[in-house]
């Protein structure tokens, strides 16, 4: 397709591939392991074993590359596996800078694997320049990690100014965009190195593939060192959730806006003096503290993720949670079906999230049908 296209149809035709050998607009399932080497020793075809290169993972890969406008796309078996790749391209020693407000179990991976693994970890502010430019230590800090919006209190992070400061510095930025997708924003266009998506939520979005993904602005040692650790540990994708991949991606823009849509609105609705919600975060309400930057970086909308922080307190946020009849209570996000969650219980010990704080995933419900359960699940809970 023409550089200039629009990403509805990039992801729509999934790059209007067709197979060659059947002319069918739908790929194949390639599940074979091995590839055949030609008589003269050589791998014309350019695959040799599936973990390394699976022509199962090329069309999924272009898709999120062309959103992303990326160089080139990596698929990993889980969002964990894209992530932890990302620090394991480094060198023991190498000083990494991370936000205090993130996905908890990446942050639990830094604090326990990494450190022992010899990567000096230092947990800060993101949302807060200043606090970035202190902490970077020329000539020594190797990576940022940004995770903007951050789970589970969507603060927002200024991508293009984390990247000029870490670049200053000589340092990656590689950015975690799970959340604004690339429907919202695009990292790499601000000046980001990597951006990662854990591809089980919004890229597939429908609740059936654990799939991760790195994007790479350009080539470098540094991602062939990324790529090595794919191969090497062996954290590949299967053929058939690569296949499933492809398929949620197709609807990802209309998916993603109806998100963004219904979230404003329930967002909206329960920061008006609620008297069972004491606050709302939502980078779309123009009170929250990363509106301005998440307006400048993110188009099209602020994303299908709010949390509330229910008046009660603790019991009454999780008897809100267990009151719902149409938001499920499960551990996951960007899905087609809404999902509430008590985040604190999952986190447990040092979890940023307040005990009265409910993280909620905006499915494709009618948005009257959720608000009027989040509304009978309150009142219950304050009964």
């Amino acid at each position: 397709m023409k550089p200039d296209t629009h990403p509805d149809t990039i992801a729509a035709q999934a790059l209007g591939w067709i197979d060659e050998t059947t002319r069918a607009v739908i790929p194949p399932l390639h599940l074979s392991t091995t590839y055949l080497r030609d008589a003269d020793n050589q791998y014309r075809s350019g695959h040799v074993y599936a973990r390394a290169d699976n022509p199962a993972f090329d069309q999924a890969e272009a898709v999120i590359c062309a959103l992303e406008r990326g160089h080139q796309a990596m698929l990993f078996a889980s969002g964990m596996a894209a992530a932890t790749a990302v620090f394991q391209a480094l060198a023991p020693g190498d000083h990494v800078i991370a936000p205090k407000v993130m996905y908890w179990a990446l942050r639990h991976w830094l604090l326990t694997f990494a450190t022992t693994w010899g990567l000096d970890v230092e947990f800060i502010d993101l949302s807060q320049s200043e606090e970035l430019r202190s902490a970077l230590r020329p000539g020594k800090t190797r990576l940022v990690w940004v995770e903007t919006p951050a789970n589970p209190l969507w603060t927002v992070t200024d991508i293009a100014r984390s990247a000029q400061l870490a670049h200053d510095a000589g340092a990656l930025l590689a950015v975690d965009s799970t959340v604004a997708t690339p429907i919202l924003s695009q990292p790499l266009v601000l000046g980001a190195d990597i951006v990662m998506h854990a591809a089980t939520k919004y890229l597939n979005g429908h609740s059936d593939v654990i799939a991760g993904v790195l994007v790479a602005r350009e080539d470098s040692a540094y991602w062939q060192r990324a790529r090595k650790v794919r191969s090497q540990i062996g954290g590949t994708l299967g053929s058939f959730e690569a296949w499933l991949l492809t398929r949620g991606l197709r609807t990802l823009p209309l998916r993603v806006r109806a998100a963004c849509a219904s979230a404003q609105s329930i967002a909206e609705h329960l920061a008006a003096s609620h008297r069972h919600v004491s606050q709302v975060l939502y980078p779309g309400l123009p009170g929250d503290p990363g509106h301005a930057v998440a307006r400048r970086q993110m188009q099209g909308g602020f994303g299908g993720m709010l949390s509330i922080r229910v008046r009660g307190g603790e019991a009454a946020a999780i008897a809100t949670a267990a009151h719902t009849q149409l938001w499920k209570r499960a551990t996951s996000l960007g899905g087609t079906e809404s999902l509430i969650e008590h985040r604190a219980s999952v986190e447990g010990a040092g979890t940023p999230a307040p005990p009265d704080l409910l993280r909620l995933s905006v499915g494709l419900e009618h948005v009257d049908d959720l608000i009027a359960d989040l509304e009978q699940a309150l009142a219950q809970a304050d009964a």
